[in-house]
């Protein structure tokens, strides 16, 4: 058991290998895209918008489709519903996101300048961190507009869970939820990194089976 530690402490402080340094320094330019794309659309028809209303989310704002007049609609509609306004509140939430996506830049960049294995494996806790965190704050506003009604507003609605993911029926509107640039690609950075981690774990296995094998 302590022999295995060691070589597992010792894996750890291993330098990364040229090649996955090249490849972790070419996954901050979709990291770096993320910034500038939407995440997440959504979306909605109905018989009075054939035409439909749409909103993007950004990691640090809210954009409304038909040049920002779809939320001012969007907007309308919720007051009559009792929902929250879609304004500068309700984007808070993201105000953190660049700076999070910005540590996650330095810490790539570190890594495949200066890094080790351990290094490798600290950017893939942390970016899963951010990405996990994000989404469920993304599901928990959700919930909290869909919820928090205003007990005042002209109809009324049963609390509803909106969309996340996919295609739901509220009333007559016909609501869609899905990823967009941006979210693919903090995929593709989180996919990358974490082929980059199992190259490793491939590469110093074989390393230390060669090793074993030519020791005395």
């Amino acid at each position: 058991m302590k022999l295995m530690l060691n070589r597992f402490y010792e894996f750890l402080s291993r330098p990364l290998f040229g090649p996955a340094r090249i490849v972790l320094a070419v996954l901050v330019v979709p990291l770096v895209l993320s910034f500038t794309s939407p995440l997440w659309r959504i979306s909605m028809t109905a018989p009075q918008y054939p035409k439909g209303l749409y909103m993007d989310v950004y990691p640090y704002k809210l954009v409304g489709g038909n040049d920002g007049n779809d939320i001012t609609e969007i907007n309308t509609l919720n007051h009559y519903i009792g929902m929250h306004r879609l304004d500068k509140t309700a984007a808070a939430d993201l105000d953190w996101i660049p700076f999070a996506l910005g540590a996650l830049v330095l810490m790539a960049l570190r890594t495949a300048v200066i890094g080790t294995v351990r290094d490798l494996l600290d950017l893939v806790v942390v970016t899963s961190y951010v990405s996990l965190f994000a989404f469920s704050r993304f599901v928990y506003r959700l919930w909290v507009f869909g919820h928090e009604l205003d007990p005042k507003a002209p109809v009324k609605v049963a609390p509803f869970m909106p969309v996340v993911f996919g295609h739901k029926t509220v009333a007559n509107f016909e609501t869609y939820s899905y990823p967009q640039l941006g979210s693919y690609m903090l995929g593709l950075f989180a996919t990358g990194i974490a082929i980059v981690v199992i190259w490793h774990l491939v590469v110093g296995r074989r390393r230390a089976v060669a090793e074993v094998s030519a020791s005395p």
